[in-house]
Parts: C-alpha cells; sequence; structure tokens
C-alpha cells in the first residue's frame, strides 16, 4: 500500500464526512497533485477505517464512475454525426477505454443525444420496395402530405441548451447541430478545430463566447487539467493550467520511460 504524506491523510480526514468519495479524490488531487482514482481512494478509506457518511448510490446531478467528466465533455463535444458504435469506437481509440455500442446507446438515450444521423440510404442503394410499384406500409393516415412541416421542426440557427449546460445551433437540415463556442472559434480563427482538440471557456462561464475566453486545448491537456483541477473560474489560471497540464503530462512520460528502462535493466 502505497504511504501518502501526513499532510494528504489529514486533509482528507478534514474533508472526508459528507464527501462522495469521488470528489474527495478530486479535491485531494487538486491541492496536493497526488493521483487518486475513486477505486484508489475508496481503498484508502477502507484501511484507515474512514467513512463520509453518504448513503449509496448516486445522487441527482452525480455522473456514474463510468463515463468521468473528460468523457463526458468529448462526448458532448464529437456526438453531432456520430452514433453510439462510432463514439465508442472513438473514445476507445482516443482514451483507451474499452467501451461498447450499448454502453454508447444508453448513455446517448438517458442523455438525450441525437447524432442527427438520419438513417437515409446512400447514393447508389437499392431499396427494399424496388419494382414493387404501389407497395406501400401503414395507411393514408400515416403517410405525410406534400410540404408537410413536423410538429418538431426548427429552422438553422436556433440554440437550444443540452443536459450538460452548453448551448447547441442547429447549423444543417435535417438534424444537425454543433456547439456554439466551436463555431465561434472556428469562425474567429479561420479553420476548423484539430482532430484530437477541444474548446474551453477559459473563466469556466460556458456563457461567455468571447474569442478570447475560447482557448484550444488538446485530448491530453484537457484529461490532465481535469484530472488535477486545473480548469479554474480565472482566465488567467486556467491558462496556466495549460502550461501545468504540459509539465504533468512531460513528466508522466518520462516516468514511464524510467519504468520501461528499468524493467529492461531488471531482466538482463
Amino acid at each position: 500500500m502505497r504511504k501518502y504524506p501526513q499532510e494528504v491523510h489529514d486533509f482528507i480526514v478534514a474533508n472526508v464526512k459528507g464527501t462522495r468519495i469521488r470528489k474527495l479524490a478530486e479535491m485531494v488531487n487538486a491541492k496536493f497533485g497526488t493521483d487518486f482514482t475513486y477505486t484508489k481512494m475508496r481503498s484508502y478509506l477502507t484501511n484507515h477505517g474512514l467513512k463520509n457518511g453518504m448513503p449509496k448510490g448516486r445522487l441527482p446531478g452525480e455522473y456514474s464512475g463510468l463515463f468521468p467528466p473528460e468523457i463526458r465533455q468529448f462526448i458532448a463535444e464529437n456526438y453531432i454525426g456520430i452514433g453510439p458504435k462510432g463514439m465508442a469506437e472513438l473514445l476507445n481509440n482516443t482514451f483507451g477505454t474499452n467501451y461498447t455500442k450499448e454502453q454508447l446507446k444508453s448513455y446517448y438515450g438517458n442523455h438525450k443525444l441525437n447524432s442527427g444521423l438520419t438513417g437515409y440510404f446512400k447514393k447508389g442503394h437499392a431499396p427494399w420496395n424496388k419494382g414493387k410499384k404501389g407497395v406501400v406500409t401503414g395507411g393514408k393516415q400515416t403517410q405525410f402530405k406534400k410540404g408537410h412541416i413536423p410538429h418538431n421542426y426548427v429552422p438553422i440557427g436556433t440554440e437550444t441548451v443540452d443536459s450538460d449546460g452548453y448551448i447547441k445551433v442547429k447549423i444543417a437540415e435535417p438534424n444537425a447541430w454543433e456547439y456554439k463556442h466551436r463555431l465561434i472559434w472556428e469562425k474567429h480563427h479561420g479553420r476548423k478545430i484539430p482532430p484530437g482538440h477541444a474548446v474551453i471557456f477559459a473563466d469556466g462561464n460556458n456563457r461567455n463566447f468571447e474569442p478570447d475566453n475560447l482557448l484550444l486545448v488538446s485530448r491530453a491537456q484537457l484529461v490532465r487539467m481535469n484530472q488535477r483541477g486545473l480548469i479554474k473560474n480565472d482566465a488567467e489560471l486556467t491558462k496556466t493550467g495549460i502550461i501545468l497540464a504540459d509539465i504533468y503530462n512531460r513528466m508522466g512520460e518520462l516516468k514511464r520511460k524510467h519504468n520501461i528502462k528499468s524493467h529492461k535493466f531488471e531482466s538482463i
């Protein structure tokens, strides 16, 4: 069992009551730069006989351990045009996870995410009723008349708020949406957001769409910033957090490289 400094233990003891395990791990990591995960913190509390007194199960608004904040944000920024199967593959390739199509399908449904995929056949596809003139399904009452507009139709440019509080804008028919902060960043910089990158709000306010408040970060930076609590309510602190994230990532690379070399040496 790893031994942490006394100050870390004292902080945990002082804050464990009434604090969820995952939240406590985030607090400790943000203050001391430790690497507590939910599992590590739970084991630590058990080994030291500490209890938070919280009821089992998630409270309203809490996220599932299956989808931590960095994963939730990634999905929120990339689900347009990507179905559950494609998103599972994208997450696994990006973060090294092992999500399944079924898990993402449930997530999409629970968060009311619509990828915008229409299910229309591509050009050249032979429909099932080809050559069967006059064959229809359903009665006349189920068929739309020419010029019919669905009751839930909204025009391009319409804005809505998703379950995480981010504003989306309808950008194309029939149902293609994009996040407003991403659109503004791309318009201001005159280019698309590079693959493997995200746009965050420097001051933590997702209603502040000033171009200077929209920061481009890599996925590696974003994951580390979420882990270390480096996204602040102050723009300058968040910008500093990006620099620290790069430092932490570099330290991690050197540590892994050192361990690999050590293992090679020991095996000789």
